[in-house]
């Protein structure tokens, strides 16, 4: 009798644990529908303040460079290039509508296309500046990359935003499966 409710108990919770875990997919299902990417409030407000740099021209005319050609993972997705903007990134200040970098993916056709954004502070003037607090922007906190890193630069504070290609592992992961440098 004993071992009856017991499996009979393990199955009604089961059984409940589908349920719940069924409604959760469902909601999350309508919050973010198939193939729209991240709707966000901060993917929004990035897509409206860069929509003029979708041209890698009038990116260099306000002062983006590239850095480091283009950055992919050690065993997957890629970044893209950098194109870096030194004024505001020696600002230290933090503003969704002025992104210290522009992420371009190049093309078969020799032609970059903006795929994302990164928000960046170098952590020693931020923290200074900001009560030992970690940025935060709409949300949403901020990676902290240490030094000695990849990039040869002091340690910082940094926000990926895949606001122009959907990132299958979020709009805020640093590596974006959907970008190659394939044909950089």
């Amino acid at each position: 009798m004993k071992k009856t409710l017991f499996a009979a108990s393990n199955t009604s919770m089961l059984l409940v644990a589908m349920v719940a875990l069924t409604s959760f997919a469902s909601a999350q299902e309508k919050l973010q529908p198939a193939g729209k990417g991240d709707q966000s409030k901060l993917v929004e407000m990035v897509r409206n303040a860069t929509k003029q740099y979708l041209d890698v021209n009038n990116a260099v005319a306000a002062g983006y460079q590239p850095f480091l050609g283009c950055v992919t993972g050690q065993d997957h997705g890629a970044m893209g290039v950098h194109y870096v903007n030194g004024t505001l990134l020696n600002a230290g200040e933090i503003d969704a509508s002025h992104p210290q970098a522009l992420i371009y993916e190049p093309l078969k056709s020799g032609k970059m296309q903006l795929v994302g954004v990164e928000f960046i502070v170098f952590s020693g003037p931020w923290l200074t500046n900001n009560n030992n607090t970690p940025p935060v922007l709409e949300g949403q906190v901020f990676q902290y990359v240490d030094s000695p890193n990849r990039f040869n630069i002091p340690a910082f504070f940094e926000l990926h935003v895949w606001a122009w290609r959907d990132n299958p592992q979020g709009a805020y992961v640093d590596w974006n499966n959907h970008v190659t440098c394939a044909d950089e």
